[in-house]
């Protein structure tokens, strides 16, 4: 395991979160904290199906972008043809056809699941690990968890969404906490997992 990476503030962190400038931001005030919005979750599973092959830097850096051309990935189920020619132009997102296609289908998956479920919240998050069944922070890519969460969502016709890319959403919207022990974030995190209100 590499050691913490310390901070401005001399504190240890995640070894990752002093991997680029835009990275210590999000991993203090995003990764790890727990989440239940829809559109929050959709958005990051997105996000991380088009990091598939890339660096997380790559993809953080275009976000914004990301969310300007997918319309704030609410509107998206709606998309067509005209829609995914669009986005094969924009020089601001990831301009990958089987990603931006995979994220419109995942869209209709997704409203298909909330009608079924209630929520992809209410969904997701039945997915939540025992805290028993974990490994230590950040030395595997996938888990139990992960492989099961991937593998309903691909029979329910999901794409780029396999256990590790999973696996990175799980870390990201806080369904396990996997800041390394010596993270001054870590505990944070767990105050806000423990105050966390399951959907």
């Amino acid at each position: 395991m590499t050691a913490p990476f310390p901070g401005p503030d001399g504190r240890p962190r995640c070894p990752w979160s002093g991997g680029a400038p835009e990275f210590l931001a999000y991993h203090d005030a995003e990764w790890g904290f727990p989440v239940a919005d829809d559109r929050r979750l959709f958005d990051k599973l997105s996000l991380e199906g088009f990091q598939s092959g890339l660096s997380w830097r790559t993809i953080l850096a275009k976000q914004e972008n990301f969310r300007a051309a997918f319309a704030g990935f609410s509107a998206v189920a709606r998309f067509g043809d005209n829609d995914v020619e669009r986005l094969l132009k924009d020089a601001g997102i990831v301009r990958h056809r089987g990603k931006i296609e995979a994220v419109v289908n995942n869209a209709r998956r997704a409203e298909e699941l909330i009608e079924r479920e209630g929520s992809l919240a209410a969904y997701v998050w039945r997915y939540e690990p025992d805290a028993g069944e974990l490994p230590s922070p950040q030395t595997v890519s996938t888990s139990p968890a992960s492989v099961a969460l991937s593998k309903d969502l691909r029979k329910r016709g999901w794409k780029f969404v396999g256990p590790t890319t999973v696996y990175a959403f799980l870390q990201a919207m806080g369904l396990i906490n996997d800041h390394v022990k010596e993270c001054v974030i870590r505990a944070g995190a767990h105050a806000a997992r423990e105050a966390f209100v399951r959907p």
